[in-house]
């Protein structure tokens, strides 16, 4: 008898999900791998619930399909499954059931069509992202092809191939320019002034002769899915949509590398032996940051929400790509018990099983690159995070003692990121002499 297999319910806080790639043929059995897909956070693979023939796929790949709604129709073969597609609010088929017929799996559906408009709110955070950073405006995209009308990446995509976006002012200006030299290649006043066959020469290229030798040489193009294109679009978005600010100081590591030494030989049955350099400066962190709530907060829309708790994302390097695993009140736990965490949830990112509600929520991040030798760096605000640490490599550095002699010490860099419009240079600076203080005297913050 034929069944439904609906999208799960991947963590509390995904309400869709984006279909990447189908990876299923004719037959599906329990258990196995029907397709991968992308929530805001990360990537995930979606097991079959049933077991049988593929009689039709309810999706195609890159539309967002809401949890819990129907996904593909498996049963027997040549089974009338007209009683199970699904119909839309209104009582027709939906656009990817179109057909009742069991079409064969490699069959393309026609691409949805809907009229609605974007300035009633249906649009997707990934197309608003993309709109976002590129300076269209999501309200004129009035055709969205994803579900039940909603516009989605795609569309954003086609309105940007249909040409160069404008600065609000010339939107309002009106008059068109074949190309941009504002930010993003984004269409100025300026632009528009410039007289059409100024407006060529500055975008074509001077004609060079190319030797007919193989130039530029093998090559191959991959369209970004997945995790990637996750990073790509959020870090786009961070960098468009704030005013982002690092500041770079030093601390001594002495303290960090002395303890770290006693915990690797302490006794085994302490539960001690694997916390590390990265749990010390990050406990060192959740220590501060009740110190400064404007750091541990989230600004969206103009709304700055600051919070009590300190929810500690930590960037994880994985097989997948970037993920930022979420530590939950993390001011409440010990050093031990945070440490701890931070290895269960690293293993999952690692392995690839974490729920996406361990990747969401966070208040605070931090990011160490300090293992591949990095000395300093910028990283890049994690939405809606006001904040962001960066902690680089310890290294041997120069200093003078107390007798004036010349000496070497070990020393950990640190870069923290701001976002300018809520957080304030010399407060900035203020949190970072409180961390330096932490991190020097990690034995009496541990206590404390």
């Amino acid at each position: 008898m034929a069944a439904i297999v609906v999208m799960p319910q991947l963590g509390n806080s995904v309400e869709s999900c984006i279909i990447v790639e189908w990876l299923i043929k004719d037959e599906v059995a329990v258990d196995q791998t029907l397709c991968s897909i992308e929530t805001d956070k990360s990537t995930m693979e979606v097991p079959s619930t049933e077991a049988g023939t593929v009689l039709k796929l309810l999706w195609e790949e890159g539309e967002e399909v809401p949890v819990k709604d129907p996904l593909i129709i498996v049963g027997a073969p040549d089974e009338d499954i007209s009683a199970l597609v699904p119909t839309s609010e209104g009582g027709n088929e939906t656009p990817a059931a179109a057909e009742t017929e069991t079409t064969p799996l490699c069959e393309e559906a026609p691409a949805p069509s809907f009229a609605t408009s974007a300035a009633n709110g249906a649009v997707s955070p990934r197309a608003r992202a993309l709109a976002g950073a590129k300076g269209i405006d999501v309200s004129a995209v009035t055709e969205g092809s994803g579900p039940h009308g909603r516009v989605i990446e795609r569309d954003v995509q086609a309105v940007i191939a249909a040409g160069p976006a404008y600065t609000s002012t010339a939107q309002h200006l009106g008059g068109t320019a074949e190309s941009g030299t504002g930010l993003g290649g984004r269409v100025t006043t300026a632009d528009l002034a410039r007289p059409a066959a100024e407006s060529a020469a500055v975008t074509q290229a001077p004609v060079v002769a190319i030797p007919a030798a193989d130039f530029p040489g093998a090559s191959t193009s991959e369209k970004l899915k997945g995790v990637r294109k996750v990073v790509a679009q959020r870090m786009m978005a961070s960098l468009t949509q704030t005013a982002q600010l690092t500041l770079n100081t030093s601390a001594k590591a002495d303290g960090l590398l002395a303890m770290r030494k006693k915990f690797k030989n302490s006794d085994e049955s302490l539960g001690l032996n694997r916390i590390t350099l990265n749990d010390l400066v990050c406990f060192a962190v959740v220590k501060v940051l009740p110190k400064y709530p404007v750091f541990n907060a989230h600004l969206e829309d103009g709304v700055l929400t600051t919070f009590e708790q300190v929810h500690l994302g930590f960037a994880a390097d994985t097989p997948r790509g970037l993920l930022v695993p979420v530590i939950r009140s993390a001011q409440s736990l010990t050093l031990k018990q945070f440490s701890a965490e931070a290895k269960r949830l690293g293993l999952a990112a690692n392995e690839g099983n974490l729920s996406p509600d361990y990747l969401s929520g966070g208040t605070f991040t931090v990011s160490n690159i300090g293992a591949f030798g990095i000395e300093s760096f910028t990283p890049v605000l994690n939405l809606p995070q006001t904040a962001i640490l960066g902690v680089a490599a310890i290294t041997p550095r120069p200093c003078v003692n107390t007798d004036g002699s010349v000496g070497v010490e070990q020393r950990i860099g640190l870069s923290l990121t701001i976002d300018h419009q809520v957080i304030d240079g010399a407060d900035a600076a203020r949190f970072l002499k409180d961390l330096v203080a932490a991190i020097e005297n990690i034995d009496i913050t541990v206590l404390a």
